[in-house]
């Protein structure tokens, strides 16, 4: 990876694995196929690669876990494959996190880029009345905060190439997908034009909903920072993604939020 995570990790991108220093742990990836995202597809007979992606949840630096485990925080990482699905770049169906017991609150997310280019996709729910859309895109070192209750999927927005982003979440994480499916996805699909562009058509089963296209901001408000990988941001403050893990904490945050 061009960008440094900030522990010992490296990409086999042939295999969709990860490979772990001595001084790491983490799991062997589970693999997301495109049957499992079929369903809030643009056109749901479209053709790709089998695998679109992969996922390796709770990975960090083996002198770390136990506090990680107390802190119910988890760093996940995944590669996204090259190539399209019919006319849409590889993708992730869309998911609002469910509320997690820990805290009794949907709980955020923290992205960063780690190697290729991505649109975060990012929704104040999946129904009738969502009237915004935020598609930020992100190149390598770009972190992204996703708040809780968001509606968000996680596009490759250079489809040539593989893309991997790492994140920070809570450990009790779960994933809503029913009210997505029954919109039949999002607000809005990334359809590749004809000069390999990425554009952003409306999904019918909404009304109309504004979309904002940005890059993204810094997030002063919870102490992140712009030029550090976020684990090592952790390793130099171990409480600084307490707002992850405690989001019901940080309320009147959330209230002003703005992606």
């Amino acid at each position: 990876m061009n960008y440094n995570p900030g522990f010992n990790i490296e990409v086999d991108i042939n295999t969709m694995e990860f490979v772990y220093g001595d001084d790491i742990f983490g799991p062997i990836t589970e693999k997301r196929k495109l049957e499992d995202v079929r369903q809030t597809l643009r056109y749901h007979d479209s053709t790709g690669p089998e695998i679109l992606y992969a996922i390796a949840m709770d990975t960090g630096k083996r002198k770390h876990l136990n506090d990680l485990l107390n802190r119910n925080l988890l760093y996940g990482i995944c590669i996204y494959a090259s190539g399209q699905v019919g006319s849409e770049p590889v993708r992730s169906q869309g998911h609002i996190h469910s509320i997690s017991v820990s805290c009794n609150y949907s709980t955020p997310e923290m992205y960063e880029i780690l190697e290729g280019k991505a649109y975060i996709f990012m929704q104040n729910g999946a129904d009738a009345n969502t009237k915004s859309a935020y598609a930020i895109y992100c190149e390598s070192g770009d972190k992204v905060i996703v708040p809780p209750g968001y509606a968000h999927c996680t596009i490759n927005a250079e489809p040539q190439s593989a893309m991997v982003f790492g994140a920070w979440c809570v450990r009790d994480y779960g994933f809503e997908y029913e009210d997505v499916r029954k919109m039949k996805g999002l607000s809005y699909f990334p359809v590749i034009n004809e000069q390999g562009h990425i554009e952003f058509e409306s999904n019918e089963s909404y009304g109309e909903v504004e979309l904002v296209v940005k890059e993204p901001r810094e997030y002063c408000e919870f102490h992140v920072k712009r030029d550090m990988p976020i684990y090592t941001q952790y390793e130099e403050n171990p409480s600084r993604f307490d707002f992850i893990t405690n989001p019901q904490k940080y309320v009147s945050l959330w209230e002003v939020f703005t992606p």
